[in-house]
């Protein structure tokens, strides 16, 4: 991934609460039939190897299995806020109008060797897990034991196991970190006045451009 030095993110531990904050990624890998790409939602087990590893789960029925079985690495891509950028917003515009369009977003790709897994007592920790990461923070969450046993066994017979340890993981935040502090505060509040759902992308150019200290 193209990464200029200001848009540049390495931390692992801010990596990581990326992934879990945008758990759907992209898993893209090559086989006997080419390039494949299916989104998939994933965990990241910080503590389980240096950088890390990504566990899921999918349908046996789908073709990416035969490729990840191979055991080739594959590259597991997570997409964060975007946000399209106008000149408008910029102080510099109305100074020299020396400025262009401009798209910012966040996002994560990590590989790895995958290793496919066939066992009924994983498959359940995996979906268990999954499930509470996300309805934890709800009032009522719903658990895996909800549903009735015999459903169950049936669901996890279609599905098989993916963990990928990381071998590699890079993150880029391209969010006007490269602009003045007075263009930065044009696009926080264009973009909070013009496309209010943008509000994610506001807050980044915010904590990671550090307006207040410039």
């Amino acid at each position: 991934m193209y990464r200029p030095p200001a848009f540049r993110e390495d931390r692992l531990e801010v990596l990581h609460a990326f992934i879990r904050a945008h758990p759907l990624g992209m898993l893209v890998s090559a086989g006997a039939g080419g390039l494949m790409a299916n989104p998939i939602p994933f965990l990241v087990d910080e503590a389980a190897t240096e950088k890390g590893l990504l566990r899921a789960h999918l349908a046996k029925a789908n073709d990416q299995l035969a490729a990840l079985r191979q055991g080739a690495e594959v590259m597991v891509l997570f997409q964060g806020p975007d946000a399209y950028v106008t000149p408008s917003w910029y102080a510099s515009k109305r100074e020299h109008g020396k400025v262009v369009p401009t798209w910012n977003y966040a996002t994560v790709h990590a590989w790895g060797t995958p290793r496919v897994i066939d066992d009924e007592t994983w498959l359940r920790g995996q979906i268990g897990d999954l499930t509470l990461s996300r309805e934890a923070s709800r009032e009522h969450p719903w658990g895996v034991e909800d549903a009735p046993a015999d459903f169950l066994a049936g669901q996890i017979k279609g599905i098989v196991g993916l963990e990928i340890p990381i071998a590699r993981i890079e993150g880029k935040w391209k969010v006007s970190q490269n602009r003045s502090a007075a263009d930065r505060q044009g696009v926080v509040d264009g973009l909070r006045q013009e496309a209010p759902e943008k509000g994610d992308m506001a807050d980044l150019v915010e904590q990671c451009g550090d307006i207040s200290r410039d």
